[in-house]
């Protein structure tokens, strides 16, 4: 027999949504402003599950062929900083915002020095072409 207040098809909706969106019990818990237990046994009644993201997973099996830029990252930061904001975060969640701010500095940092990085490149193979060049001519001159 239910105990708390009956669901409505909006909440049940709202919360289908929100597992869908990939999002953690603690968050689901706070938007729906119902107790952990009822969540879960909601989604006990519903079939759902909590999608829960592997922990063995491997840090450089997902590397994108491209680096996000550091607007991407600052859109990041700002993101979390926001989510920060809000009341009723467990504490498991203010840590993974934090390493997340956290991950976003040290990206920065990385970011500029993989920027230098590329422009030093970038410039030694253009005196590396033009010594190549400047070879192939001192070759070809009778001595």
């Amino acid at each position: 027999m239910p105990k708390g207040k009956p669901w409505s098809p909006e909440e049940e909706k709202q919360l289908r949504d929100l597992i869908e969106g990939g999002n953690r019990l603690g968050v689901i818990v706070s938007k729906l402003g119902k107790t952990r237990e009822a969540v879960r046994q909601k989604m006990l009644s519903l079939g759902l599950k909590e999608q829960q993201q592997t922990k063995n997973r491997s840090c450089c099996s997902s590397i994108p062929k491209e680096l996000p830029s550091v607007e991407e990252s600052l859109k990041i930061l700002i993101a979390a900083l926001n989510t920060l904001k809000q009341p009723g975060l467990e504490q498991s969640e203010v840590l993974r915002l934090r390493s997340i701010i956290q991950g976003v500095k040290i990206y920065k940092d990385l970011f500029a020095d993989y920027v230098d990085y590329r422009g030093i490149e970038a410039q030694f193979l253009e005196l590396r072409q033009k010594y190549e060049e400047l070879a192939k001519k001192t070759q070809n001159v009778p001595t």
